[in-house]
């Protein structure tokens, strides 16, 4: 443990705490700082100036990255008859009715991702408990509630990312691996910065992005200057 506070602390000294970074500046730093012994993925971390309580400034949603997120997604779809099949093509890891959702229920959680069609929701609600806390659940804003599960199938495994305000108003979302190159890396940066610009509501008032922080798995998080883009 004292050994990656050392490494910690000395990749600490590498990042400026008052500088905000460009884009740019920021993916070549947290790459350069990273310590860890694994792949390890790269974060954005974005402090908006929200109420989430308000259900108009709930943000919540999903992107493809351009370059996808390194990342191979278990993919589990509730549907019945054609959509099943569709599933099945499209190259879902588990498709079925009414058994995976006692599957669920006996305990099965080893997934990532859950897409169901609108008349399995009915079925899947029973599951809200065990799949809602865990960010698991079927919503329509992420495009994993529909009936064009090929869509769905298909853009969860080129690297889709599910994003959504916590309680405090922060976005937390990875954008990729340390070991991709940094212009794949800004690519999907700048891709998730305008689904988040994008996202802002009407009823917002002042400066929206009061801060937007990179960061790797272990590593200290890079302050990023939100004009920059």
């Amino acid at each position: 443990m004292a050994k990656k506070a050392k490494k910690y602390l000395e990749a600490t000294k590498k990042v400026d705490a008052i500088k905000a970074y460009t884009p740019e500046e920021a993916v070549a730093l947290v790459k350069e700082i990273d310590f860890a012994k694994f792949d390890a993925t790269v974060e954005v971390a974005y402090n908006l100036n929200i109420d989430v309580k308000q259900a108009d400034q709930q943000i919540r949603g999903a992107v493809v990255l351009p370059n996808g997120t390194g990342r191979s997604q278990t993919v589990i779809v509730f549907a019945e008859g054609p959509q099943a099949k569709q599933a099945e093509e499209a190259g879902a890891d588990f498709v079925g009715g009414d058994d995976l959702v006692q599957k669920i229920q006996d305990g099965w959680l080893d997934f990532d991702v859950a897409v169901a069609t609108p008349p399995m929701m009915a079925k899947v609600g029973r599951l809200g408990r065990v799949l809602g806390p865990k960010g698991l659940m079927p919503n329509p804003k992420t495009g994993t509630v529909t009936m064009d599960v090929t869509k769905a199938v298909n853009d969860i495994k080129a690297g889709q990312v599910a994003y959504r305000a916590d309680k405090a108003g922060i976005v937390h979302a990875p954008i990729g691996k340390v070991s991709f190159d940094e212009g794949k890396l800004v690519e999907n940066f700048k891709a998730m910065n305008d689904v988040i610009t994008k996202a802002r509501p009407a009823s917002a008032k002042g400066q929206y992005i009061k801060s937007l922080t990179l960061t790797s798995t272990f590593g200290p998080g890079v302050h990023v200057d939100t004009q920059a883009f």
